[in-house]
């Protein structure tokens, strides 16, 4: 099996130290902290306002299945962000998705431990972490005929990636619970009204500015990555450098024909939007909706039926739309604070 490049791999060399003390000293501190104490950076990371940490579920709850409800494909998990699939919460997560269906669940990380697991979601940028979930996937002879996949927060647009890039062994259903599909206008849990609690929280408040799309910060910061700035959408900042301008195929002169052929494998695609997330605004892109193009006057969501991507078809979601492979699902809860029986209910309806 070969594997694929990087999903749209970067046209400079990785910065260095001296470079990127120059345009974000605060990353830089993250970044050496990283080397230094990883134990210490991962700690807290995953106290920070913006960590999403999976809910711990007890499997004694959960009913043996039915075999009416069985799964016929190992199912993937992948994380959110300030979590690790080394974590309880994680490992409870896969657990429930096994024995729910009863098939093998795997949590897929991109570090090979606790730390370096945390530190990747934010500290390794959406391209590299798609290329080190592939790796791991492809290298798993369990997950060689296929699989299920859903993830958490910003674990979805590691899903999300391979299936662009890669989808070899291919991803039968994907369901994103709170994913960061169509972007981030906005960090609230570290909005300049409040106060700015931890080192993330500055390293973020320092480049999403004018700095958001810098190459350098492109090349290190995830959360770079999906922050789609609603007054510099049409820049050419924005369209030249965002990772997320690319995989949404906003980027002029992109071709995307192959992304879209590997996206239009996928059977169903389960769209999850917690109803009352606080983390991800507007919480409408968790199901693909836009910011209004009369923003800051205008604020109510762009239904995704009528966005740029979706009429436009850029990435292959009007394609899967019309072939009836989307489907929308919500929760009453703040970001990913569903309950077992609501993952049970989804994993029942669409992983089968």
């Amino acid at each position: 099996m070969m594997l694929a490049l990087s999903l749209f791999p970067t046209t400079y060399s990785p910065p260095s130290s001296h470079e990127l003390a120059a345009v974000a000293p605060t990353l830089l501190a993250l970044v050496e902290r990283a080397v230094s104490e990883p134990e210490a950076l991962a700690a807290e990371l995953s106290e920070s306002p913006l960590a999403a940490i999976a809910p711990t579920f007890a499997l004694p709850d959960v009913a043996p299945t039915d075999p009416a409800a069985a799964g016929d494909l190992p199912i993937v998990v992948t994380h959110g962000m300030g979590d690790s699939c080394f974590n309880p919460g994680m490992q409870s997560v896969v657990a429930l998705a096994g024995k729910t269906l009863g098939v093998e669940a795997v949590c897929v990380p991109t570090g090979d431990n606790q730390a370096s697991d945390t530190i990747n979601g934010f500290l390794m940028n959406m391209d590299k972490s798609v290329e080190a979930f592939a790796k791991r996937v492809q290298s798993d002879k369990r997950l060689s005929g296929g699989f299920d996949a859903f993830g958490l927060s910003q674990g979805n647009n590691i899903i999300r990636g391979y299936i662009a890039a890669y989808n070899d062994p291919p991803v039968r259903n994907f369901l994103s619970i709170c994913g960061i599909n169509a972007g981030v206008a906005a960090f609230p849990h570290c909005a300049p009204s409040t106060p700015v609690l931890g080192s993330i929280c500055e390293a973020l408040t320092e480049v999403l500015g004018k700095l958001a799309y810098n190459p350098i910060v492109q090349d290190i910061l995830f959360q770079a990555n999906y922050f789609r700035d609603p007054t510099r959408r049409n820049s050419s900042e924005y369209l030249s450098h965002s990772r997320l301008a690319l995989w949404n195929g906003e980027r002029p002169g992109v071709d995307m024909s192959a992304r879209k052929a590997r996206w239009a494998k996928v059977e169903r695609f389960v769209w999850v939007e917690g109803s009352r997330d606080s983390m991800v605004w507007p919480r409408q892109g968790e199901q693909w909706g836009d910011v209004p193009s009369g923003y800051p006057k205008q604020l109510s969501p762009v239904p995704y039926n009528e966005t740029r991507w979706y009429t436009e078809d850029t990435f292959g979601l009007q394609t899967a739309g019309k072939a009836g492979k989307n489907f929308f699902e919500s929760f009453d809860g703040d970001h990913i604070r569903f309950t077992s029986a609501e993952l049970q209910g989804w994993l029942k309806k669409y992983f089968k």
